[in-house]
């Protein structure tokens, strides 16, 4: 054990880094790690990002971002098509026709883009069929009255020229920007992008990430007195899948610094290595100790709560985050660290979470200088009906003040409150912004 790490044990959290701050060198050590990769060939336009790039078929790409701008490769629709059921007609043809003197026409021989519309005929067409060469308005099926036995058709409504006709270009002009490079892609993108013509788009690669629980009381099942079943390499791991990651769930690795530096080398060829437990300044806390020997600590101990003793370093150019073993910890670390690493590994920042506003039924104690993270569970209120239209109608309950250990104060919570590290506290009766830290993104 070197200086450094014998001063740190002895002195324990003493100062710890903000948050915001922690963030901050954190990322511009990923940025650093990225330098190469973004100066090798990038023109200003597509994306770069640190975990490459790859063409996927667009039925595959939902959740994933593009690392190229996309304009369409055609127009949608790419011919004239009918915008509702009726019949394809001339519309100088139409011209003076009412209810009390409708205009007949023949009706041309078969429907939609197989009929030829001549002076004074008429073809059947169907909602988004293609308008027949000749026509250039369509008359809504409900002002036409049709006398099968002569062929013909009576005409109640005079239309004008491209009245009822969709035309090419309406929805997506041919050229026409669709997305910036960056963009997270939704199952209705995928819809536009298959019209416009695209098979296949190029888009980041996933970030990957190795999840190593660490702890010699860990164990899968069974549990005897002192053990405890290894759940956090399971959420984390989890997590980072539902965050767009491909995550490796290792097996738990003993509190031993030989086997934490060959667990930790062996998942250098993943994009982010997360570890949980054993980041702390106990005996047995090793991590901040392998880390610094095969690279570099950049923070040890952050302003938050529950989870301070979290380490964040970096490992050949490969961001190594250090998570502390009680789960809520754990949990709250993973989203205001890995969630924004794996985003600057694709080239994006994190989106904000969704939030519900709510009045807070009991007071939050924090200390000044700690970002507090406060779990709630949300319900409506009592006196609904009675309030106001800016008044918030739910109530947030703390499910657990402490017990960063307490894995159901989180799971069984609806989000968290933020009382911000200038804040001593929120009292009872205050609205808040209640956090869903859990959604897909």
């Amino acid at each position: 054990m070197d200086g450094a790490d014998s001063e740190r044990k002895r002195a324990g959290f003493k100062e710890r880094t903000p948050v915001d701050e922690a963030r901050r060198i954190l990322r511009e050590a990923v940025a650093g790690a990225g330098n190469a990769a973004a100066a090798d060939g990038d023109d200003g336009d597509g994306l770069s990002p640190l975990t490459g790039t790859e063409r996927l078929e667009v039925e595959r790409a939902d959740g994933r971002v593009l690392a190229a701008p996309v304009a369409s490769a055609r127009s949608v629709p790419h011919y004239e098509r009918a915008a509702m059921d009726g019949y394809a007609v001339r519309a100088a043809d139409t011209f003076g026709a009412s209810d009390r003197s409708p205009e007949v026409l023949r009706i041309a021989e078969g429907v939609g883009a197989d009929a030829e519309v001549r002076p004074d005929t008429a073809a059947r067409v169907h909602t988004g069929s293609a308008l027949p060469e000749g026509a250039d308005a369509v008359v809504m099926i409900e002002r036409v009255t049709e006398l099968e036995s002569a062929g013909e058709v009576e005409i109640e409504d005079a239309v004008a020229e491209s009245e009822n006709v969709a035309p090419v270009g309406e929805d997506v002009e041919a050229d026409q920007h669709l997305y910036d490079a960056g963009h997270r892609l939704r199952p209705s993108d995928l819809g536009l992008l298959r019209s416009a013509g695209y098979a296949r788009v190029a888009v980041a690669e996933p970030p990957t990430v190795g999840v190593i629980p660490t702890g010699e009381e860990l164990v899968e099942a069974d549990p005897g007195p002192g053990e405890v079943i290894e759940t956090n390499g399971l959420t984390v791991s989890r997590l980072a899948n539902r965050w767009g990651g491909r995550a490796t769930y290792r097996d738990v690795v003993t509190d031993e610094f030989e086997s934490l530096r060959v667990a930790i080398q062996r998942d250098l060829t993943k994009d982010v290595i997360v570890t949980t437990g054993g980041s702390s300044v106990g005996e047995r806390d090793l991590l901040p100790e392998v880390i610094d020997e095969l690279g570099e600590v950049l923070v040890h101990g952050v302003g938050l709560k529950p989870g301070h003793p979290v380490c964040l370093g970096v490992v050949e150019e490969t961001p190594v985050l250090a998570l502390p073993g009680y789960p809520v910890a754990c949990i709250v670390n993973a989203v205001q660290f890995l969630r924004p690493v794996m985003r600057w590994l694709e080239g994006t920042e994190p989106d904000p979470h969704p939030t519900t506003l709510a009045r807070l039924e009991r007071k939050i104690p924090s200390e000044p200088g700690t970002r507090t993270f406060a779990r709630v569970r949300l319900e409506d209120r009592e006196d609904a009906a009675d309030l106001a239209a800016d008044e918030p109608r739910y109530a947030a309950t703390p499910t657990r003040a402490s017990g960063s250990g307490v894995l159901s104060s989180v799971a069984l919570a609806d989000g968290w409150v933020v009382v911000d590290d200038d804040r001593e506290g929120i009292p009872a009766g205050e609205t808040v912004a209640v956090q869903d830290w859990e959604p897909n993104t």
